[in-house]
Formats: C-alpha cells, sequence, structure tokens
C-alpha cells in the first residue's frame, strides 16, 4: 500500500531541466559529469543532479510557501551554475528543447534507473533528451492529492501555453509552439490518471498494476499530473522548462493559487467531463498556444484559450490576496494580454540571425545572465 506522507498545503518545490552546451556551436555537450564535479566542489546544499542523458542536468528548490523566496534560491543555484560552468566553458539554457541536436548522438547518463528505462524503452529514452519544469503543492492528505489532481487537469492547456519553449527540433520548426510533449507521448503510461476518487481507489489502481507487472513505483507513471505520495506532493509535469529564471516562479504561482482554491472549495466529485476533451485541449495548447481554442464538454461550446485563461486570472484574486501573490498575478496577467511566449521569442531570434546556433546561444545567455523581470519579449 502506498502511503501518502503529510506535508503543509499549499507549499511548493520545482525541478528545472537545464541543457549543457558547448560555447562554440551551442550544441549539447556530454558535460553532466564535469558541471557536477565543479559544483560538487563547493559547499552548496542545493539539490543539483544528472539526468537521463550526459547533456542535461536538474536543479530543485526546496520547499517554500512564499514565491519570492523561492526566486531568490533560484538564483543562488544560477549563480553557482554559472560560476562552475564558465570554469568549463560550458553554457547553460532553459528551453523545453535543443533546436538541432540529434537524439541518437545522445548518452544515457551511468545510473541504474536510466539504463533499465533504456533497456525497455530503446531509442525513446534517447529522444527523451528534453527539457521540462515540474511543479509539487503539498498536500495535507492522499484524498485531497487526488481531488487536486483532478482538478489541474482542466487548466493543463494554461500551463502548456505560458511555458511554451520548444518551437525547434532536430533542426526544424514543428510548428507548435511546444513539440517536447510529443517525445512524452511516446510512452505508454503517460497522459492522465484514471477517474478514482479517492486515495483508497487510487491504492487499488496501484496495486493492481504493479500485480500485473506493469510498474514498480510512482516513478513509471509519465502523467502530466501525478500524486507523489513520498513527498506530500501533486507533481504538475506539463510544463517546457522556461527560458528566464522568474518565469519558472510565475508558473508556481499560478498552480499555488489553483491549488488554494481547489483545496478550499472541498470539491470532493471527480468531472469526468474534463477528460473527455483533455486529448484535444492539449494538442490545441501545444500546437497553438495563445491562440488555441478549448472546448467544454459540459457546456457544449469552445473558448479561445487566451480569454479563459485571462477569466481565470481574473477570478484568482482572492487567492491571490491571501497567499501575497499579487505581483505574480499581475505579470502573468500582462503576458497573457501580450501573448508573449518564448516560443514566439525563439522564432524572432531565428527569423533575424538565419541560426539555430545563434538561437541557442541567446537563449543560454539570457538564462545565465538576464536579471529577473527582464524577460525574452
Amino acid at each position: 500500500m502506498l502511503e501518502f506522507n503529510r506535508s503543509q498545503p499549499l507549499t511548493l518545490g520545482v525541478e528545472l531541466e537545464l541543457m549543457i552546451l558547448n560555447r562554440r556551436d551551442y550544441d549539447l555537450t556530454r558535460g553532466s559529469d564535469d558541471l557536477l564535479l565543479q559544483v560538487n566542489r563547493l559547499q552548496h546544499g542545493f539539490d543539483i543532479k544528472p539526468e537521463i542523458t550526459q547533456g542535461m542536468i536538474e536543479i530543485g528548490t526546496a520547499v517554500h510557501s512564499d514565491v519570492n523566496k523561492m526566486l531568490e534560491e533560484i538564483l543562488a543555484i544560477r549563480e553557482l551554475l554559472v560560476s562552475s560552468a564558465r570554469k568549463l566553458n560550458l553554457g547553460l539554457a532553459g528551453g523545453g528543447s535543443h533546436p538541432f541536436q540529434h537524439w541518437d548522438e545522445q548518452r544515457i547518463y551511468p545510473k541504474e534507473r536510466y539504463h533499465l528505462v533504456s533497456e525497455l524503452y530503446g531509442y525513446l529514452a534517447k529522444q527523451f533528451t528534453v527539457y521540462g519544469q515540474h511543479i509539487h503543492i503539498g498536500c495535507p492528505d492522499g484524498d485531497s492529492a487526488v481531488r487536486l489532481t483532478h482538478y489541474l487537469a482542466r487548466y493543463i492547456p494554461h500551463f502548456i501555453a505560458l511555458s511554451a519553449s520548444s518551437p525547434f527540433y532536430q533542426g526544424v520548426d514543428t510548428l507548435f509552439q511546444t513539440s517536447r510533449l510529443t517525445s512524452v507521448n511516446a510512452f505508454p503510461l503517460s497522459g492522465c490518471m484514471p477517474c478514482v476518487n479517492n486515495w483508497a481507489q487510487f491504492n487499488d489502481y496501484f496495486r493492481r498494476m504493479a500485480n500485473l507487472g506493469i510498474v514498480a513505483s510512482m516513478k513509471d507513471f509519465y502523467w502530466d499530473i501525478r500524486p507523489k505520495p513520498e513527498y506530500g506532493t501533486v507533481e504538475i509535469r506539463i510544463c517546457d522548462t522556461p527560458l528566464s529564471v522568474e518565469t519558472p516562479v510565475l508558473l508556481a504561482a499560478y498552480a499555488q493559487m489553483l491549488a488554494h482554491r481547489c483545496l478550499s472549495e472541498r470539491q470532493d466529485e471527480v468531472c469526468q467531463e474534463h477528460y473527455l476533451t483533455y486529448s484535444y485541449n492539449r494538442f490545441q495548447a501545444c500546437r497553438f498556444g495563445f491562440d488555441g481554442m478549448l472546448v467544454d464538454a459540459g457546456n457544449n461550446s469552445q473558448i479561445g484559450l487566451q480569454e479563459d485563461l485571462l477569466n481565470t486570472l481574473n477570478q484568482l484574486e482572492p487567492q491571490a490576496e491571501a497567499l501575497g501573490n499579487q505581483a505574480q498575478l499581475t505579470a502573468l496577467r500582462q503576458r497573457v494580454l501580450k501573448r508573449q511566449s518564448d516560443s514566439a521569442w525563439l522564432r524572432q531570434v531565428f527569423d533575424d540571425s538565419g541560426s539555430l546556433s545563434e538561437v541557442v546561444r541567446r537563449q543560454s545567455e539570457h538564462w545565465m545572465y538576464a536579471a529577473p523581470g527582464v524577460g525574452v519579449n
């Protein structure tokens, strides 16, 4: 039986996967071991670790209730990483996918779990050299985690549009705002959690999947949102890694405000209507971003993603005030009104330069050195 470890409700943690680049043509380089060795020569206490292939690294924040403190920690981690990377002549960058890397050139990081994943999924493991942001939200119990997971499913297109930063893949403009999620879709246990109503039902589902030999742990589920019982959280896994250091904090603030509304409303019934249109709405956000159209099966209606997101932000004023997130709510609203996206900026840089190497150089310079509040748009 999976035990849900209670955590402080509405606390937050963020994980960010980052590119490791050479400084010659800004392709990916197998630099994770060297970078980690350099970083760990200093006593820092931060969560910095390798990922599935050697052109990646993951950073994680501590647990925060205040998103401003989270930003301070991310800035401190960035300072450490940039200092270490410069000594090795490496670049670092955000973004959901590297614009021109080739998956067959990547190497699996030498860790037992990653080798098991590679043996099971073959080339999909190397194609998983994509970069995402995960947001953990604290929950008081397992039933609340199940309820919040279902509640957030309705808003997944918003997180996709707000974070989209992977328009290029394998040297091609995909026409998508985020191409990263197509790599995730290939895994058999991707998608969304089944319509269980409480933690007991979730345990029954997990036990059956384990008895069938399909899963061994929660890590085997590649869902867009999943409970994380060992942490006492719900984990949103849908976001591309943004190009800047402040956008991850805005996304975390949005998740915190939505969770505040969900847990205070105490809705116990799972709204299955959301799942009827889940894949379609998800595709609309991936392909068109703020210009996507969302279907509301309950009302038999459609609404523009931008309009739906603005409506939601306007409804979250009480939660923003309660959490001290007014500045983040205002920043999110301005981005949506102006249709500011990382994908649009990346395309503009390519249109101006004609070079994907220059695109990556610019996104690397921005992640490594731009001050908070200095957006790419």
